[in-house]
């Protein structure tokens, strides 16, 4: 990685300039990324980066910016009038932005000259864009030898459809996810968030990650590629291998494990709760809380409940059935069978379990004030149990709002 100890970073403070936030601690600390990328699954492994330390200058298109900046509702109105779209709020947080028209003169100048400078570049054009734009990964290497170069596709950059155009939905469907989710074989649906892109995001710093650690060893830089086919398939796990070991075809088949039983979710008197028995100890814990015979027939072991999954919903619905969900669940945790709600999103930040996880964060964003967002998912500690998370994070970034600091950064040389 750049040597940290180097002051080139800290943009001067001009006319007009934002000056760059002081360099943020975390395990990339000192780590340049330069992020081509726009919508989802790209800003998202940016701001994965971001949120370990890495200093992520965003490149955006002049007036309009991100994708995500207009797609809406919900909009918040700014103190300067104009609307802020949650979407690019979720996945920009610790970024500056700059505006850069890729397509002129000096766009192509400047993100020259960020490149010499960058230890990682990300892109999720469409395959072949960035070699038309004159950044063919070959001339990438010769601006800068130790570059990691990572490009994010819909469905990979070669193959008899790698120029596809790839959206999330799209890829759901085309990567057999959808087929697996819904309420049965006739009811295919999305995930409720954009796997694929969140998916693909992850694999993709995922990547560079390891590029950057080979690149310790070797001096040099590579190309990570993936795509949201390859991080939907890349996931499939034992549905996966239901398919190429026993060549058997997966259905949706609602709110219950394919392989366990009893694991899914079971009405009780004013709602449902769910219920995880990964095992049989499990399984004969909640039979004795519930007055229930484990050896019954078609219910001894896994399989046989597997089999006769629907007798065994019936079964424990019917000892549910006059039980309130809170008396049910803190009979459940007695008896020590893995059990839980279905919380909305506002139970889940409202909690006191996800706040405790750092999975809020307060930021102060330019023109609607302080604000919290998601947090990021990782907490890093010392030997001894000191905790060494980064907790300040900046607030994801107005359109070309360190462009002037940007520039000056580079024009110092």
């Amino acid at each position: 990685m750049t040597d940290p100890t180097q002051d080139h970073r800290d943009a001067p403070e001009g006319a007009g300039a934002t000056a760059y936030p002081q360099e943020r601690p975390g395990p990339l600390s000192g780590t340049v990324v330069i992020d081509l990328t726009r919508a989802l699954a790209g800003p998202h492994a940016g701001m994965m980066m971001a949120d370990l330390g890495a200093r992520v200058i965003k490149v955006e298109t002049p007036g309009t910016g991100d994708d995500t900046r207009s797609w809406g509702p919900p909009f918040v109105p700014g103190s300067d009038g104009a609307d802020v779209a949650t979407y690019f709020l979720s996945c920009n947080r610790n970024k500056e932005s700059v505006a850069l028209d890729l397509k002129s003169d000096d766009g192509r100048a400047v993100l020259t000259e960020l490149v010499r400078r960058a230890d990682v570049l990300m892109e999720n054009f469409r395959p072949g864009t960035l070699d038309r734009l004159g950044f063919a990964p070959d001339h990438l290497a010769e601006l800068n030898p130790r570059l990691v170069v990572l490009s994010i596709s819909g469905f990979g950059h070669d193959g008899p459809e790698g120029g596809r155009a790839g959206y999330d939905q799209i890829a759901q469907g085309e990567a057999g996810l959808m087929s697996l989710t819904g309420s049965g074989p006739d009811d295919p649906q999305r995930v409720g968030v954009p796997i694929g892109d969140l998916l693909s995001g992850m694999y993709g710093a995922y990547g560079v990650l390891a590029a950057l650690l080979e690149r310790e060893r070797t001096g040099r830089g590579q190309v990570v590629r993936t795509s949201l086919l390859a991080s939907i398939v890349g996931v499939h796990a034992f549905q996966g291998t239901r398919w190429t070991v026993a060549h058997e075809v997966p259905a949706a088949q609602g709110n219950h494990h394919p392989s366990i039983a009893p694991y899914g979710l079971f009405h009780c008197a004013d709602g449902a709760v769910q219920v995880a028995c990964g095992n049989e100890s499990l399984w004969r814990r909640l039979c004795t809380e519930f007055d229930l015979d484990p050896e019954a027939e078609g219910m001894r072991t896994n399989g046989e409940r597997v089999a006769n999954r629907q007798r065994v919903i019936e079964v424990l619905e019917e000892a549910f059935a006059d039980l309130p969900g809170e008396e049910l669940l803190a009979r459940l945790a007695a008896a020590g069978v893995p059990s839980g709600r279905v919380r909305t999103l506002q139970e889940v930040y409202e909690w006191d379990q996800t706040r405790s996880q750092g999975l809020l964060v307060d930021v102060d964003h330019p023109t609607l004030g302080p604000v919290q967002l998601p947090g990021p998912p990782l907490r890093f500690f010392a030997p001894d149990g000191t905790e060494t998370t980064p907790t300040e994070h900046a607030s994801p970034p107005l359109l070309d709002e360190h462009g002037p600091a940007v520039r000056a950064w580079l024009q110092e040389g």
